[in-house]
């Protein structure tokens, strides 16, 4: 069971074990920011809080944010997460496309759309400029970095990083799907750093065990990125 967190009047965190997922709110309708891991009632649950008309949107399509899926007949996700969510987690629903750039208004709420692959290929971020808040998924956060595996790829997350720094003048908070909540921005360009040392071979690993693959897990102080071998 997911604990409910009030961020605002318009704006909770469910809390599971490990990982979260955000309502947000307008005027006219309502957004789910992901949908759980072991949670599988997350309409539900964002029901006690809104009446008003409620969509998902998943910021990629890892297991841990996918859990409620079920519930919606449709979900908004970046196509080039098609493969996970389809292929790797096989998985069903209709997925409506959102691309970079794209903007979905709640009503008096804006939410910009910024693709962010490095962690997934379709990974995304949510800006949300009226209250200064970037809704980060996975890629920033003072957790486990999940680099290892298919579809991951250190060197565009760099570039996804690098970019968001472009728009670091629009937000003041940072809400991560993993991790501390909220993290400052400042913790966007030490991860730039960290994500650099690993591929210029400057960081120490250590080998480790996840979920029976072989990996290497870099504890660069701000994060531990977990790597192939």
């Amino acid at each position: 069971m997911a604990e409910i967190r009030k961020i605002d009047g318009e704006t909770w965190s469910f809390e599971e074990a490990g990982v979260r997922f955000f309502l947000l709110t307008g005027t006219e309708r309502a957004l789910l920011i992901d949908s759980g891991m072991e949670t599988h009632n997350a309409k539900e649950l964002a029901r006690e809080l809104t009446d008003l008309p409620l969509s998902l949107l998943n910021t990629h399509a890892d297991p841990d944010h996918i859990g409620s899926n079920g519930e919606f007949d449709a979900f908004y996700m970046h196509p080039s997460e098609c493969v996970n969510f389809y292929g790797k987690q096989k998985r069903m629903g209709q997925a409506e496309p959102v691309w970079d750039g794209d903007v979905l208004d709640l009503g008096g709420r804006p939410l910009r759309i910024i693709a962010m692959p490095g962690h997934t290929p379709g990974s995304i971020a949510v800006l949300d400029g009226k209250n200064r808040r970037l809704f980060s998924g996975d890629p920033v956060q003072d957790g486990r970095i999940f680099m290892f595996g298919e579809g991951r790829e250190m060197h565009a997350y760099v570039h996804s990083l690098r970019r968001l720094m472009t728009f670091a003048g629009s937000f003041d908070q940072i809400f991560p799907s993993h991790g501390n909540c909220p993290v400052s921005p400042a913790l966007i360009p030490e991860l730039i750093r960290a994500a650099e040392d690993i591929l210029a071979g400057k960081a120490s690993g250590a080998p480790a065990n996840m979920f029976g693959t072989a990996i290497t897990a870099y504890d660069m102080g701000m994060a531990v990125f977990l790597c192939d071998e």
